[in-house]
């Protein structure tokens, strides 16, 4: 039975996704009789994605363009082949395509990495980001290359973009990927122990933070890092708690240890904003009050943040207000 394509085209007609070829350099579409050269030969040089879709497949038409931005964000260190299933079902057959779509990553002539249906863009930028960084796209060198400083930052900015989503396995995989090239890389290991903790690992977390050569020990992610897990260890964790210190505070605003217990109550749920508003409102009813612990506390909580985190800067003018009315 000869291969047609849609409209009666035989295989060598030009691709029904024309605008993957010529619209990048780095992505192209390619069927039984360039794969071999497309994808295996290619590899060689640099890592090649294969995205296996068809034309009636719905999340294929969302999963394409997000993967093709992602490799030409990755300018030149991975590759994409796009396949046509249906033009070219003896390639599914052979690699074992079970359903669509379908992504694969050759290096070496050698699949070592993929995954099937549509996936998040935070994921489908770490795989990509992954790949380019750990490939040496832009090194001639034969041996083990390392993506280079502009990779490993884009790993980071995923791992970071993941944290900020909410996804910790992704996170985990993108800061995990940077450590296996640069152990103890401390934006990496800041950002694993983030992940842990926000899943609520405490323990690990804290054993991850050693990872860190001595002389990064003062870095600015890790010590927010050592701030954070201080937070952490030291909030109620009950969740009723809060509840009942409102309750406190209701029946008595001039509890301090209520308003003070509950700014730690509610940072442990993720409410930093509010957790920062009662330890401003417990400066301004008593900033001596327990050995200056509200304010201590917001130091704390302006380290862990960050200098430049637009929390920390609007909480730290409204604290120097109240100290120097």
């Amino acid at each position: 039975m000869a291969l047609i394509g849609p409209g009666g085209r035989p295989l060598t007609a030009q691709p029904t996704q024309t605008s993957a070829a010529g619209a990048s350099p780095h992505v192209k579409d390619s069927g039984l009789a360039t794969f071999a050269a497309d994808v295996l030969e290619a590899s060689r040089s640099v890592p090649v994605i294969v995205d296996f879709w068809a034309p009636w497949c719905g999340p294929c038409k969302t999963l394409g363009p997000a993967l093709e931005a992602a490799v030409n964000a990755a300018d030149g260190a991975v590759k994409m082949v796009k396949v046509n299933i249906d033009e070219n079902p003896e390639i599914a057959q052979q690699l074992r395509i079970q359903s669509i779509p379908t992504v694969y990553a050759f290096r070496d002539g050698q699949p070592v990495d993929g995954f099937m249906g549509a996936i998040p863009d935070s994921q489908v930028k770490a795989f990509v980001a992954a790949l380019a960084s750990g490939s040496g796209g832009h090194d001639h060198d034969h041996g083990h290359d390392h993506g280079g400083p502009e990779h490993t930052a884009e790993v980071l900015a995923v791992g970071a973009q993941a944290l900020a989503a909410g996804d910790i396995a992704m996170a985990a995989q993108a800061y995990g990927h940077v450590l296996q090239d640069e152990p103890g890389n401390p934006d990496a290991v800041a950002g694993l122990a983030r992940a842990y903790m926000m899943g609520g690992d405490l323990e690990r977390a804290k054993a991850t933070l050693q990872m860190v050569p001595p002389d990064a020990g003062q870095h600015e992610a890790i010590r927010a890092m050592q701030a954070e897990l201080k937070l952490r260890e030291g909030a109620p964790k009950e969740s009723a708690e809060t509840a009942a210190l409102r309750a406190r505070l209701a029946a008595d605003p001039s509890d301090h240890q209520a308003r003070y217990d509950l700014a730690l109550a509610l940072d442990a749920g993720g409410l930093r904003e509010e957790a920062v508003a009662e330890l401003l409102e417990l400066v301004r009813r008593d900033r001596k009050w327990n050995e200056d612990a509200a304010r201590m506390h917001l130091v704390t909580l302006f380290e862990a943040m960050g200098p430049t985190d637009p929390r920390t800067l609007e909480a730290r003018r409204k604290l120097s207000g109240l100290l120097f009315s």
